[in-house]
């Protein structure tokens, strides 16, 4: 539950990132006021977090021979396809993430992996330090 929870905060704080750097994502909030932004952020990164459990596996999974071919870069174009499913899905709650075009997303994508990579590393320590204990 914990790794559960770190990811949902460092993709609220990557959706962050990615709205201040690209004028072509932003993220719709539902009120104006500083905690009700943060309730936003922390809501469209709870679906990007559930999709990248849920959905981006089996992706991944099928993806596996054009993963071979593009030496990995085609994981740019999962991580797009997956901001572009969490727009999708968002454009029916008050909320929501917009995305204008496909190129957005991959460069958000590749915003994202970076952000998810930097920010995560301290929790991947913590979660090993924990396992390190229980043995």
């Amino acid at each position: 539950m914990q790794r559960f929870l770190m990811r949902l905060v460092v993709n609220s704080v990557g959706l962050w990132v990615i709205d201040l750097l690209w004028r072509s994502i932003w993220v719709t909030p539902a009120g104006g006021g500083n905690w009700q932004k943060v309730a936003v952020y922390l809501g469209i990164g709870l679906l990007l977090t559930l999709v990248n459990y849920t959905v981006k596996p089996v992706v991944k999974v099928l993806a596996i021979p054009v993963m071979i071919l593009t030496l990995g870069l085609f994981a740019l174009i999962v991580n797009a396809a997956m901001l572009e499913l969490v727009s999708a899905i968002s454009a029916h709650t008050p909320m929501g993430l917009h995305i204008e075009s496909f190129g957005s997303a991959v460069g958000a994508g590749l915003v994202l992996a970076l952000v998810t990579a930097i920010l995560g590393k301290p929790a991947r320590d913590l979660e090993r330090a924990a396992r390190a204990r229980e043995q």
